[in-house]
């Protein structure tokens, strides 16, 4: 059977404090900024994107700053990514705890999951992330954030999806998705791609009388699965709607490009390619340092600078 999914492309949450929020991710968890630029669907809205030193798909975690804009604060619950993690090495948990503590973030000890160790820590906005240590991650981390290769953080590990039931989201995840249950534990089934190394995995958080979310304010709007082109982007729509699921068309985030449906479950899916990436209109060295607008709000940018509340970074 056709399985083109190749593992996890990118994270997306609705933050508040666009300064707080950087820094955080580059400042305390040593993240790239990879790309300022703006939502595409709110230009008066930044959308960063962190990553590795090239913002590799699998590595990418993304924000809107909406600070200002009256989105209320919202509600974790079923149909929601719940908790986004990352992948850390072995041992490296103390060093993380005493990092985000000295930045005044709470940080708190977690069970061992899947015979992974991990911590969790909460963001400005109320996002909840794990920090899971283990010693399957080749994937080479951003050393330029301040944090040691030995301990830096080298791209998503999971997320951690919430529904009612999972009999529907499994059907589409272990068939036309190609993903497989790699793990199980009482309410929580471990399900991954391609392999199950960190960047390939999502966990099932079955809670059958969990409240629905609200999107808003410190929650995960959607998460992004790769794909290697726009061919293979196409045919998953096919299939998709196939499955009797309303796909979005093909999108251009400039990028990459994207298709949106929900799973069975509520739970926002899109499926991203892995070309361009973010090389188009930066060179690596210079990656997230200007505002980088699509070419269709150029004509925009002197009314939309003046309406982004100015940030300073490293």
């Amino acid at each position: 059977m056709w399985h083109p999914i190749l593992g996890l492309h990118h994270v997306t949450a609705t933050v508040e404090d666009a300064q707080q929020d950087l820094d955080f991710c580059v400042e305390a968890l040593g993240l790239r900024l990879v790309k300022k630029t703006v939502n595409f669907d709110n230009h008066h809205v930044y959308h960063f994107y962190y990553g590795n030193e090239l913002g590799t798909p699998g590595t990418l975690w993304t924000t809107f700053p909406y600070k200002g804009h009256g989105v209320p604060v919202g509600k974790r619950g079923a149909g929601q990514i719940t908790a986004t993690a990352f992948s850390v090495p072995a041992g490296s948990l103390e060093f993380w705890k005493v990092r985000l503590r000295q930045r005044g973030l709470e940080v708190q000890d977690v069970a061992p999951r899947f015979g992974e160790e991990s911590i969790l820590v909460t963001d400005p906005s109320g996002l909840v992330f794990e920090l899971i240590a283990n010693d399957r991650d080749a994937r080479t981390p951003w050393a330029g954030g301040g944090v040691g290769a030995e301990s830096a953080v080298r791209g998503l590990h999971s997320v951690a999806m919430v529904v009612r039931s999972p009999a529907k989201t499994l059907e589409l995840m272990t068939g036309l998705l190609g993903y497989a249950i790699v793990n199980e534990t009482e309410g929580r089934i471990r399900v991954a791609v391609n392999g199950d190394a960190p960047g390939k995995t999502i966990e099932i958080v079955h809670a059958p009388t969990a409240a629905p979310a609200m999107n808003g304010l410190g929650t995960v709007h959607h998460v992004a699965m790769a794909i290697a082109d726009a061919d293979q982007q196409r045919r998953m729509r096919v299939e998709l709607v196939r499955f009797g699921l309303h796909v979005t068309e093909v999108r251009d985030r400039c990028y990459f490009t994207s298709i949106y449906f929900r799973e069975p479950g509520g739970v926002l899916f899109e499926v991203a390619t892995v070309p361009p990436g973010f090389l188009i209109d930066e060179e690596a060295e210079r990656l997230g340092q200007a505002l980088q607008l699509p070419p269709w709000e150029e004509s925009y940018r002197a009314e939309i600078e003046r309406g982004l509340a100015p940030v300073t970074y490293r």
